[in-house]
């Protein structure tokens, strides 16, 4: 397969056709009046109806195109088309894909997610395999130049980066706002120098990674740890790249608490996402509240909606809205 070398010169709906089985492939296809970079989610459900999140409204495809979702005329892909699907994400080597899909997805060149549900194979109480795969979903990554213009002044305190937390809960683009943050810190802009900045892209959504190699533009100072796991990645770059900032997405369990905490108390600066609604929400997750009550973090950034976020201080207080 070659597929994956051409992707530079393909636009979002060519990529995704390439990944499709023929028949989704074909509902894409008649999508002929969409502007495909405000398509964030294409769902695939055996025997349901193909669903697609366009600038946040979900429609249902058919022959037609896109229709409402509790349409009669909606196409519902079969178990083979899910099938066929997978063998194309894998470049027709499923198991060679097998250990990444045992934690629910692969990531595509570009950052694109792709998740999977079904019936998964279970030893010693984790998935080491899938019997059948019925749901697939593709999350469309999308590089936003700008979007962090509003927030990013508020990030600095006597021209220092200051200790950053992102929270949303997911697909509210929080991932998007990271990447666009690491790229202009690391760029320098709003008259700050740029900053050299360690990022841990653990499922390759924040950089693109192709053979180690950025996809998406994260700045000219960023060093990039691909596929690695957060927690021994920010202690590897804070022993080995000399950081200014270590950025990293989606902080969650306990390793990743102690990882952050080693660079909290190591003189760099964090920048990271975290999923919740709110700084209460953070609270109460059992590896990341003892950050929060200890102040560490400087700066939080809550999404609320699409597009629509707040900076809070360190004690939860609205300084920009």
């Amino acid at each position: 397969m070659t597929f994956i070398k051409l992707k530079v010169k393909m636009d979002t709906k060519e990529r995704l056709r390439m990944f499709l089985g023929s028949e989704p492939a074909a509902r894409v296809a008649q999508l002929t009046t969409c502007d495909f970079g405000q398509l964030s989610e294409l769902r695939l459900r055996a025997d349901k109806p193909m669903l697609v999140k366009l600038a946040g409204q979900e429609y249902a495809l058919s022959a037609r195109g896109k229709v409402p979702v509790a349409s009669k005329e909606t196409y519902n892909p079969t178990a083979a088309d899910i099938y066929e699907t997978i063998e194309r994400i894998s470049q027709y080597s499923f198991y060679a894909f097998e250990p990444e899909l045992c934690m629910g997805y692969i990531t595509l060149p570009g950052g694109h997610r792709v998740g999977v549900s079904g019936q998964a194979v279970i030893e010693n109480g984790t998935v080491k395999a899938w019997r059948h795969i019925s749901s697939i979903n593709f999350r469309v990554a999308h590089a936003v130049k700008g979007c962090a213009d509003s927030v990013l002044p508020f990030l600095y305190d006597s021209g220092c980066f200051m200790h950053t937390m992102i929270i949303s809960p997911p697909g509210y683009g929080k991932t998007t706002l990271l990447r666009d943050i690491v790229r202009q810190v690391s760029d320098g802009a709003h008259g700050k120098p740029g900053l050299t900045v360690g990022l841990v892209d653990e499922r390759s959504e924040v950089a693109g990674c192709f053979k180690g190699i950025a996809q998406n533009d994260i700045g000219l100072r960023t060093d990039v740890l691909d596929s690695c796991p957060k927690a021994e990645g920010m202690v590897m770059l804070l022993r080995a790249m000399s950081p200014d900032i270590i950025a990293v997405d989606e902080l969650g369990g306990k390793a990743d608490a102690k990882a952050a905490h080693a660079v909290l108390t190591a003189g760099v600066k964090l920048l990271c996402t975290a999923h919740g609604n709110d700084m209460g929400d953070i609270k109460k997750n059992p590896a990341l509240g003892g950050l929060i009550r200890h102040k560490v973090f400087q700066r939080y950034i809550v999404i609320c909606a699409v597009g629509q976020s707040k900076v809070l201080d360190e004690e939860g207080e609205a300084i920009c809205l």
